[in-house]
């Protein structure tokens, strides 16, 4: 099964934990329901950054980067047993596609052109119990390589695989994307637009918030953020309510972005904050929602939103400009008539 996609059991089981934050180990339990036991349980982390990313959230979890061909780089990784028990840990890189929104991740060692670029200085570590071994990986970019980003995941696997004296093996396997992207000059700009906000409420009576988002930039994104909610019945506030999770659109696509709220909010109206981020690009919205009947939905007004305290600073930021112009200008109207 090269080419499909695991996402439940097979002849093997696989298991992907995402990072929760700069500081958290992949492989962590999420309270998604599905993570390594105790006996299972390992981690891996990026130790290092390039400098110019410092300030980037996804380049201190992720390996994101810009290269020109021909160009070779290294990242320190370290990689975590929470077991009880001594485990060989396996190493090694596979193949990641980005589509319909979703960071996809491919069945066993599934290569791709990414993946076939980098290579591990080992294959495995043996960790003893409750200790991390570090290692590296190299991505060496070939001068042919054409223009374009491409993804991999480096992964940690333990566990054990399917052969002629077991039909099923378990194997849990935990990794660190990477995206990279290759051409020449400078990055390719990161940027997207939220082109519409639609109110819904479920059959169930669940009120939810359905942003429609576009990537206008080159690169993909991580999605992420909150909505906040204020001047609402009596004066009341709510949230913030953290958006669903794993929303990565390639460069052009169009993907919905969701948050869910709690059964028991009341329709409204109320001043809605939706504020979006992926890396160091941000984008906020503010505008007044009333949530529909049980199952309804009806689209937020963009056109009368309201400013948000980035558009007002802008806006404050023009007014002070023009206002030195007309002050600069009058000042040498009077010098000339002093001459």
């Amino acid at each position: 099964m090269p080419d499909r996609i695991h996402r439940a059991f097979t002849l093997s089981l696989v298991v992907l934990l995402c990072h929760t934050g700069p500081t958290a180990w992949a492989g962590d339990p999420v309270g998604s329901g599905v993570g390594a036991s105790s006996v299972e349980s390992i981690g891996i982390r990026l130790l290092e950054a390039p400098v110019a990313r410092r300030h980037d959230p996804r380049a201190l979890v992720y390996v994101v980067d810009h290269v020109r061909p021909g160009t070779s780089f290294r990242r320190r990784m370290l990689v975590r047993n929470g077991s009880d028990t001594a485990r060989r840990i396996r190493l090694y890189p596979a193949a990641a596609d980005v589509r319909d929104g979703n960071f996809l991740i491919f069945s066993g060692h599934t290569s791709n052109e990414l993946s076939d670029w980098i290579s591990l200085d080992r294959d495995s570590a043996v960790v003893p119990a409750h200790d991390s071994a570090e290692f590296q990986a190299t991505v060496s970019v070939p001068r042919s390589a054409s223009r374009g980003e491409r993804y991999a995941v480096i992964w940690a696997e333990v566990g054990s695989r399917s052969d002629s004296a077991h039909n099923v093996g378990v194997t849990s396997r935990v990794g660190i994307r990477v995206y990279l992207d290759v051409g020449p000059g400078g990055e390719p700009p990161s940027d997207f637009q939220i082109t519409r906000v639609t109110a819904v409420r479920t059959e169930a009576g669940v009120p939810r918030l359905v942003a429609t988002v576009h990537n206008t930039g080159e690169r993909a994104l991580d999605l992420s953020g909150s909505l906040r909610l204020r001047d609402g019945p009596g004066g009341s506030s709510a949230g913030p309510f953290p958006v669903r999770g794993g929303v990565t659109p390639a460069p052009g696509e169009t993907v919905p972005v969701v948050v869910a709220l709690n059964p028991g909010l009341p329709d409204g109206p109320w001043t809605a904050t939706l504020a979006l981020h992926s890396g160091q690009v941000q984008r906020q919205v503010t505008m007044r929602v009333t949530f529909p009947p049980p199952g309804q939905a009806h689209d937020v007004s963009l056109g009368s939103r309201l400013l948000s305290p980035l558009s007002i600073g802008g806006s404050v930021a023009i007014l002070v400009l023009l206002l030195s112009v007309v002050l600069l200008r009058r000042r040498r109207r009077a010098r000339a008539r002093v001459t």
